[in-house]
């Protein structure tokens, strides 16, 4: 029959919601999901959940096994592992009015028609805001680099999954990442790092050194061939996949945008760090692959090397901002311990750029000085 199904005689076709929960449930009796590791603390009772485990029942034909947290997000997003008749598919839970699970369906299409391994929709609930999605498993870029594996073949594989997005994708339909988005970003830096923070005033002198120095980064970022850009693309957004490797999560915030910028996320990563020879040694990589499949990154390496930090220095003045704000606003501590790696990746990229002098002036005269003191104060508090 045209829907795929068998249908038992004596009985009304299935409707479109009962063909949705049959499709749904042929996926998983079929075994394509893989069992994977989880963490064991029970969940609290919350009204959300209660309606996310009502919504799986209908969805599958009956409660699931077991349903359990599957990773920390940085927004109001929620993922958690389902176990349902010996396989596990992950559910996402996006409040609507905070979250709009719209973006994440269409980035997740353009990615998997470009090549890219991202999760499969298997089921929507827009009006709740519910997904569920095929299990990429539980092991991230992050836990296999500390467990020792060796970074070559991973890093291989992710610049290879970043060159598919950025030659296959399709850009229609993105937002663009335009200027007073950039400025937007980095503003986070002034009022959340600098002021609250480090318990710096942000005079009107500051305020004009920011806008001069941001308006350098901003114009930079715009002058580069644009691509399809991920924005997170990092190792807690990798997965270790058996096949098609890496799994790419938390991609919904795509744009179109400067060709750097995720070879920065995926390089000067804000869990990570490399030495700068071997970040070098990635990047030739990356330049040699994407040339290959056409993107542009100039025969200049020097200029593209200038480009690549530019680029680091706008999205590392954001990230600390947005680590403070987690903390100050959003009582999320855990980005504390990342923002000493941060603030490095910004004195090393300032460092030599002659229009951002007084901006590197600051940040070693000023800030260098307040940041263990209000470190110790935030760790202290959190």
């Amino acid at each position: 029959m045209a829907s795929g199904f068998v249908l038992r005689c004596g009985r009304a076709a299935p409707g479109p919601r009962e063909r949705r929960r049959l499709a749904v449930r042929a996926v998983y009796n079929a075994g394509r999901f893989r069992a994977c590791p989880t963490m064991t603390a029970d969940i609290p009772t919350d009204p959300r959940l209660s309606a996310l485990e009502t919504w799986l029942a209908g969805l599958l034909g009956s409660a699931p096994e077991r349903v359990a947290p599957a990773s920390a997000d940085a927004s109001f997003r929620r993922y958690f592992r389902v176990w349902h008749e010996g396989s596990t598919a992950i559910a996402m839970d996006a409040p609507p009015g905070r979250e709009d699970l719209g973006p994440y369906v269409e980035v997740a299409r353009i990615l998997a028609a470009a090549g890219v391994h991202v999760p499969r929709v298997l089921a929507e609930d827009r009006a709740q805001g519910f997904l569920l999605l095929t299990d990429l498993g539980s092991r991230q870029y992050l836990d296999a680099l500390r467990d020792g594996e060796d970074p070559r073949g991973l890093y291989a594989d992710a610049i290879d999954a970043l060159v598919r997005m950025q030659s296959c994708a399709d850009l229609k339909g993105l937002p663009d990442y335009d200027a007073a988005s950039l400025h937007r970003e980095m503003a986070l830096f002034p009022e959340w790092f600098v002021g609250r923070h480090l318990g710096i005033e942000v005079t009107v002198q500051l305020r004009r050194l920011f806008e001069a120095s941001f308006a350098v980064l901003a114009q930079a970022a715009l002058a580069q061939p644009v691509v399809l850009v991920h924005r997170d693309y990092h190792s807690r957004n990798l997965m270790v996949c058996a096949g098609n490797n890496p799994g790419v999560l938390d991609f919904q915030d795509a744009v179109r945008g400067p060709v750097t910028y995720d070879l920065v996320s995926l390089l000067k990563d804000c869990y990570i760090t490399w030495p700068r020879q071997r970040v070098m040694a990635w990047l030739d990589l990356y330049r040699e692959r994407a040339a290959s499949a056409g993107i542009d990154v100039g025969g200049d390496r020097g200029a593209f090397i200038g480009a690549f930090d530019r680029m680091g220095l706008q999205r590392h003045i954001k990230v600390l901002g947005i680590f403070a704000r987690l903390w100050y606003r959003d009582g999320k501590p855990g980005y504390l311990h990342d923002l000493p790696r941060v603030l490095d990746y910004t004195l090393e990229a300032v460092a030599g750029v002659d229009e951002l002098s007084p901006f590197e002036q600051f940040l070693r005269e000023r800030v260098l000085p307040a940041f263990a003191d209000a470190q110790s104060r935030a760790l202290a508090a959190a």
